[in-house]
């Protein structure tokens, strides 16, 4: 017999569905703008689509995968596994197309005359390729024999139980608190993190130095070249301020949990932390939108040519960067 949906679920489920019709249909935008739009097949916007594809299988994936948890299924203990893994493998996939992210901008500015011949697209293929091959083994690490199964074993065999544990499927009951903690926060996510800040304070610290010192630094206005930088690095640097204020919470919780086992925490708060999790995934083509010129351009065109039967001329490849949004 399913288990029975309390008052309180069916309200988490709404928001739930309400965050994945936000974030599938946006984060498809995202990839559908940079396949229609010439202008938008550089090196960072490569970066970008990696980081819509994980946000896409967040709503895709992910939600309905967290609804399935809360709800709380009885199943054996790897199927439960196997439903928890992938919020640790797009996580981390996020993380790291962020950190590709702040180090194209800061070669972008450290390196502008040899940025092109750095900076390749084979190179930014590889680099993808190596962020989503390093996010498939950090979170499939519990699969690997790093998780709960031992203590579940124990408490399976001593009510004189046989075979593979059956359990109520819920994340802290199969996920390690020593990974999340040790391994995923301490390790995969706080460092680079912390690194990503560095870097865009480097960036911003290279871009006002040579807008003062007015050094041409490209074939156009070097006040133009550098002032484009400085918008876009202020809009890519707000992607990822959302995503360290949408994720650090819950990891806080985690570090919580295990350091602190009597500590009671209220479940509003691990529910907040959840949304803020899930609607990250929500909130990028948001500022996509509202920041970058190029983004905003390309969103109407495919509105009117595709939704509203209002074909638009095609979209200049040249657009002026320079218009984004402060």
């Amino acid at each position: 017999m399913p288990p029975s949906i309390t008052a309180f679920q069916a309200a988490y489920i709404g928001i739930e569905v309400l965050i994945a019709l936000v974030s599938v249909p946006g984060n498809v935008l995202v990839i559908w703008a940079v396949k229609v739009n010439q202008a938008l097949r550089d090196v960072t916007f490569c970066f970008i689509v990696s980081l819509a594809v994980a946000d896409v299988a967040v709503g895709a994936l992910v939600i309905p995968l967290a609804i399935l948890i809360n709800i709380g299924p009885q199943t054996y203990f790897h199927t439960c596994l196997m439903v928890a893994c992938p919020v640790l493998i797009l996580t981390q996939s996020s993380i790291l197309a962020l950190l590709a992210i702040a180090v194209d901008r800061y070669l972008r500015v450290k390196i502008p005359l040899r940025y092109k011949t750095v900076v390749t697209p084979r190179r930014a293929a590889v680099a993808i390729a190596g962020c989503w091959i390093l996010s498939l083994i950090v979170g499939l690490t519990p699969m690997f024999g790093w998780n709960n199964l031992s203590e579940v074993e124990r408490a399976w065999v001593a009510n004189g139980s046989v075979g593979e544990p059956v359990i109520k499927c819920e994340f802290e009951k199969v996920i390690s608190m020593e990974y999340m903690v040790y391994f995923n926060f301490f390790v995969w996510v706080l460092p680079p993190l912390l690194l990503m800040v560095l870097i865009y304070l480097e960036v911003f610290y290279l871009i006002r130095k040579q807008l003062n010192k007015k050094v041409s630094a490209s074939s156009g206005d070097p006040q133009k070249y550098y002032g484009k930088e400085l918008k876009i690095a202020k809009s890519l640097a707000l992607i990822l301020f959302l995503f360290a204020l949408s994720w650090l919470p819950l990891h806080i919780l985690n570090c919580i949990t295990l350091f602190c086992p009597t500590c009671q925490k209220p479940s509003i708060l691990i529910y907040i932390a959840i949304f803020l999790t899930h609607g990250n995934s929500a909130m990028n083509p948001i500022v996509y939108a509202f920041r970058i010129h190029k983004f905003r351009v390309t969103f109407l065109k495919i509105w009117n040519d595709h939704f509203r039967c209002r074909p638009e001329p095609p979209i200049d490849d040249d657009l002026p960067e320079e218009k984004a949004d402060d």
